[in-house]
């Protein structure tokens, strides 16, 4: 009998305990989904780029934007490109199955972040002419999607607004500092989202001065959610 080795892909035994993989990577095309409000009436002077929270996709979280499609504005709304089932049902996902999307997760966070601020810059160079006042609004876990487009990518927005979560702490506050150096900051929060309380909201303001960034801080009576009258504001300013 001839001893053709392990099975491919397979590990000896006698070797187990020392098992080191090699790591590599590979860049790939992906198609990304977006969805807009407010087409057909172009062309649009006022643009929002609207980034979702974990578990939600772009369709439904645009929902909450409808009130904003006057006639006046775009608003598009990326989806991230890693989606996953959400719902708990036993057994086997099906057409019902609710599916939701995530920007990242801790594994290959470097990657993911370049990979999604490349994303979302060839979808502002597909969408944009160049003269429009443009705003980013980041919900949640969109926040720090939304810093890091701003501070690591081409945009450069009139507006970004960082809605019920705190910038990212690994953010670099000065190239962010340069970056939103003609770009109003507002920070959004409920007062009742427990997600930032009055504790993370000091000390985000705290790391924000220190880092001598700008910002208008606005508060609202509700929850983790995007308030209708709060947004109604930001849009009319």
């Amino acid at each position: 009998m001839v001893d053709r080795g392990p099975e491919p892909g397979s590990v000896p035994t006698s070797e187990a305990g020392d098992f080191q993989p090699v790591e590599r990577h590979l860049e790939v095309t992906r198609t990304a989904r977006y969805c807009t409000l407010g087409e057909g009436t172009a062309p649009h002077e006022d643009v929002w780029f609207v980034l979702h929270g974990y578990k939600q996709l772009a369709r439904r979280f645009l929902r909450r934007f409808v009130p904003l499609d006057d006639g006046t504005r775009l608003i598009v709304a990326p989806e991230a490109l890693s989606r996953f089932y959400v719902s708990d049902e036993p057994g086997r996902h099906g057409p019902a199955s609710v599916v939701g999307a995530t920007w990242m997760t801790r594994e290959e966070r470097d990657s993911e972040i370049r990979d999604y601020v490349a994303y979302l810059d060839r979808l502002a160079a597909a969408v944009l002419r160049g003269d429009e006042r443009v705003t980013v609004l980041g919900f949640s876990q969109g926040v720090a999607t939304a810093a890091r487009w701003v501070t690591y990518g081409s945009l450069r927005p009139a507006r970004i607004v960082a809605w019920a979560d705190v910038l990212p702490p690994d953010l670099d506050l000065a190239r962010a500092a340069a970056a939103l150096a003609d770009t109003e900051l507002v920070l959004v929060r409920g007062r009742s989202d427990r997600s930032v309380g009055e504790e993370r909201a000091r000390e985000e303001v705290a790391r924000l001065t220190a880092a001598r960034i700008a910002y208008r801080a606005v508060a609202y009576d509700g929850g983790h959610d995007i308030d209708a009258e709060t947004l109604g504001a930001l849009a009319a300013r």
